[in-house]
């Protein structure tokens, strides 16, 4: 989320947005900051009720972010910006696609 600050009720409406769209059998890994909005208290207690929410928050100054912003850098220059998709399940194919090159030889 990039923008203005939120607060913990938006951060809570977009945790609410993912577990309503994602099939109840899959577990959701979501990565944030630590920002004090993730970890507000109702936060904290919306998530013990949403076992299969599990948060993952990066280090500050975490070395390891760079690389995850090199990978999408790389995804949208060699895959997506050059692209023509008539569709989303062409846009995700395609993202696939990269993907399963990518990890022949990460």
């Amino acid at each position: 989320m990039q923008g203005p600050p939120h607060t913990h009720r938006e951060w809570l409406r977009f945790l609410q947005l993912l577990d309503g769209q994602t099939p109840a059998d899959q577990q959701l890994h979501v990565i944030a900051d630590n920002y004090a909005t993730h970890k507000h208290p109702k936060v904290q207690c919306w998530l013990q009720g949403h076992p299969r929410v599990d948060m993952h928050f990066t280090p500050t100054g975490a070395s390891w972010l760079n690389m995850v912003e090199r990978f999408f850098r790389d995804l949208s220059r060699q895959q997506i910006r050059r692209g023509v998709f008539h569709n989303v399940q062409e846009l995700t194919a395609a993202i696939e696609a990269y993907i399963a090159c990518h990890n022949e030889q990460p």
